[in-house]
């Protein structure tokens, strides 16, 4: 028998149970979606034959064999990028992650990608995501936000933090935090924003705020830590603390820009304030420019792991083109 494969005995206990669940159960390192995919494929068997339906009931007595073939070599290939690694294990890792690194390949960005940095950082440490040899994308950070990112390397990892992440933090579980450099100054010190998201009418490649039938649900609250002027000594930018209690595209962004405060450089959701950066005193205004970005950083993240249980918490620091921003807008 190969190492990838394992014969598991059925008790009076496990009679009537799908035989997905109770292989998930018995096997946490594979999620059912994996598991059930291997049915479908053959690779669980009994005495009696193979069994082909991910529904079929556990029998007791029954000794069920699962083949898990070796994990397949990913697509795309893995390329030496150098990254910041905050925490690893054998089964997740958490990257501080700079602008302008895009996290997954998509048209327009087939190489340098995080996921091509991680295939090559992580090796074989990498035991298969739904069977292939690849870091397990459970939350994004858009290209030119930078900060926090967890990533699975095992099948298992994902399933469970795929499920916090689901959560949103409802359960206590995950935590998440960002800080944000906003045009204007939002009325209250803190408050909730709380607008369905979707795909905006006029630009596709766009979200946009939308009636609660036609989009996705989507809260973002808000707390200013800090309020600088302009030239003129009238408030003209805020540092925000934002935690997420949905996890949409663009979510932040959008939000911001709903209640007219804006992340700075953001050049998607932040146009129109031309006027509002013409106000910033000289060297504000130059570490604006040189930017290049949006103003905004994922500070804060904290989870469950998903194989020991125990609570993980990390913290980024502003990086240092939003620091010389800060300074700048500070001086």
């Amino acid at each position: 028998m190969s190492e990838t494969s394992r014969q598991l005995s059925a008790t009076e206990d496990d009679a009537g149970d799908r035989i997905d669940r109770w292989l998930a159960a018995k096997i946490p390192e594979l999620s059912r979606s994996r598991i059930q995919a291997l049915i479908k494929t053959g690779a669980v068997s009994t005495e009696s034959g193979t069994i082909g339906d991910v529904g079929e009931r556990v029998k007791p007595g029954a000794v069920y064999r699962i083949d898990v073939p070796e994990a397949v070599d990913p697509v795309p290939r893995g390329e030496d990028i150098a990254l910041n690694v905050v925490f690893e294990d054998p089964v997740l890792i958490v990257i501080d992650k700079p602008a302008g690194l895009v996290v997954h390949p998509a048209p327009g960005h087939g190489s340098g990608t995080l996921v091509n940095a991680l295939i090559a950082h992580c090796g074989d440490s990498l035991s298969g995501i739904g069977g292939v040899k690849r870091p397990g994308i459970v939350h994004r950070l858009d290209k030119d936000t930078s900060g926090l990112l967890v990533v699975a390397k095992t099948d298992g990892a994902h399933a469970g933090l795929s499920e916090q992440f689901a959560e949103h933090g409802r359960d206590g579980r995950l935590h998440r935090a960002y800080r944000a450099l906003v045009w204007g100054v939002p009325e209250r010190p803190s408050g909730l924003i709380d607008a369905a998201l979707g795909r905006s009418q006029l630009n596709r490649k766009k979200m946009a705020v939308v009636p609660e039938a036609a989009g996705r649900h989507a809260r973002t609250r808000y707390s200013r830590e800090h309020v600088f002027p302009d030239s003129e000594g009238q408030d003209a930018v805020s540092l925000l603390r934002l935690e997420l209690e949905t996890g949409r595209t663009h979510q932040i962004r959008v939000h911001l820009a709903h209640i007219r405060h804006p992340v700075l450089g953001d050049p998607v959701y932040g146009t129109g304030f031309k006027a509002s950066a013409r106000r910033l005193g000289d060297e504000a205004r130059r570490a604006l420019q040189s930017l290049k970005r949006q103003a905004l950083h994922a500070a804060e993240l904290g989870f469950e792991h998903p194989v020991t249980g125990e609570a993980l918490a990390f913290e980024s620091p502003l990086p240092e083109d939003l620091q010389r921003l800060l300074k700048a807008l500070g001086s």
